[in-house]
């Protein structure tokens, strides 16, 4: 549909497409310079254009090209005014436009003084350079990129043990490799063949949601890739999504402690056979929720507090010992330390640190809790038999280190006796450059000083 309307004033011909939903000739637009491609921005992504927006008059109000640098928003999320939401989705690389926008889809009654007035119909014309997807990832490493193909709907999201209903598509270069209709808790995932991209793709997306993810290797199936779907080592893989329906997890704060305990309860033994199957990230998903829920909770009767205790000693001894399986020593470490601050003389935590310590190859502390499980357990044989893997291994370091200082020493000393060489013979010239007469008796010359 085609639109023209001459101003009342008569400076500026309004001409082009209609390009508003209701087509209510709100935002028109025409096309100068045709852009390249076929591919539009989706909803979501990162746009990078030039502008220079106009009154009807001619006057101008606004400039990116006056100031140098490239503007850019995210697409259908409400940055900027309607008109541009709508009239950048239309657009192609390399390709210019004009956009002429009526009040409602501009800055409206209210303008935006000083420079627009109030219901004021505005001029922009725009240039498309670039668009990229949206980056999902905690750590915005490029990882995980979104395109939205159906917004959804709502402001919440899937959180970490929620139910979904998803259908998914999977593609490793053009082809289809999984395709199902799945309801799962977001956390089991990675037992269902799905790779850890999906979940955390899952957890960005609103109900009614259907998006397309790229995902890079380290998202992926990574280094291992996949024998069942046939995925190289290293691929980047494309998913396809569709949210159908989720119900969240409660979080903590929307449950009483009765709940807290109870949930906590069922998740240590989810923990567990994930431990037992060899999950150990899976695992460690289930205990951490246990420490999320009960860390904080305070002012419980005496029962209560006892269950929490429990609970929470046993979540941090068992995410130490995942972590010790996926070589995540520091992490170890950290909830060794947080089981003893529960249980300052646990056998298990003592034990448990003490390895993530050796592995980190610091011995000496290493052997310390080692040696204090043997004090208070004495029948514990593999502390036992630790401590003097930590002994050897300390007398191994201290024969390093002498092999080291003796080294150095050497090379020390040599250092310096070069240092002593070339201030003889410095000092045994004159201040003219000439050679110093030494005299000797019987005219004899001494070693130092012979050519």
């Amino acid at each position: 549909m085609t639109a023209e309307e001459v101003t009342n004033g008569g400076q500026q011909a309004m001409e082009g497409e209609d390009i508003t939903q209701k087509r209510d000739g709100g935002v028109l637009k025409l096309v100068k310079k045709e852009g390249t491609g076929t591919e539009l921005p989706m909803t979501g992504d990162k746009v990078f254009v030039h502008y220079v927006g106009t009154l009807l008059d001619g006057t101008k109000f606004d400039s990116s090209r006056d100031r140098g640098d490239k503007f850019s928003f995210e697409l259908g999320k409400g940055q900027v005014i309607k008109a541009w939401d709508l009239g950048v989705a239309t657009m192609k690389i390399g390709e210019v436009c004009q956009l002429i926008c009526k009040p409602e889809y501009a800055y409206g009654s209210a303008g935006s003084p000083p420079k627009i007035p109030p219901n004021a119909t505005l001029i922009f014309e725009i240039e498309l350079f670039e668009f990229h997807g949206e980056d999902v990832t905690e750590d915005e490493d490029g990882g995980i990129i979104r395109r939205i193909i159906t917004k959804g709907q709502g402001y919440t999201k899937p959180n970490e043990g929620a139910t979904v209903e998803v259908t998914l598509e999977g593609k490793f270069e053009d082809r289809v490799f999984d395709e199902r209709e799945m309801k799962f808790e977001v956390g089991d995932g990675e037992n269902l063949g799905l790779p850890m991209g999906v979940e955390k793709a899952i957890m960005a997306m609103e109900e009614g949601e259907e998006s397309l993810f790229t995902l890079a290797p380290k998202y992926g199936y990574g280094s291992a890739g996949n024998a069942k779907f046939d995925i190289p080592p290293g691929a980047t893989l494309q998913y396809k999504l569709k949210l159908s329906a989720f119900e969240k997890a409660k979080e903590s704060w929307e449950m009483n402690t009765a709940e807290k305990l109870e949930q906590s309860a069922i998740v240590k033994e989810k923990g567990t056979q994930y431990f037992k199957d060899g999950k150990f990230k899976q695992a460690s998903v289930q205990y951490k929720r246990i420490v999320s829920w009960l860390e904080h909770e305070s002012g419980l009767q005496e029962e209560d507090e006892q269950k929490a205790r429990a609970l929470r000693l046993a979540a941090h001894l068992n995410l130490a010992m995942c972590y010790l399986k996926m070589q995540e020593q520091s992490l170890a470490l950290e909830n060794c330390d947080k089981a003893l601050e529960l249980d300052d003389s646990n056998e298990k935590a003592l034990f448990r640190r003490g390895e993530a310590l050796f592995a980190m190859k610091e011995f000496e502390r290493a052997r310390a809790d080692f040696q204090k499980v043997v004090q208070l357990y004495p029948a514990n044989k593999a502390a036992k038999a630790q401590v003097a893997v930590c002994q050897r291994q300390i007398k191994e370091q201290h024969e390093k280190d002498k092999r080291l200082y003796a080294n150095m020493f050497q090379k020390f000393a040599a250092r310096d006796a070069k240092k002593e060489a070339v201030k003889v013979e410095k000092d045994g010239k004159s201040e003219n450059g000439g050679e110093v007469e030494v005299e000797m008796e019987d005219g004899a010359v001494p070693e130092e000083a012979a050519a």
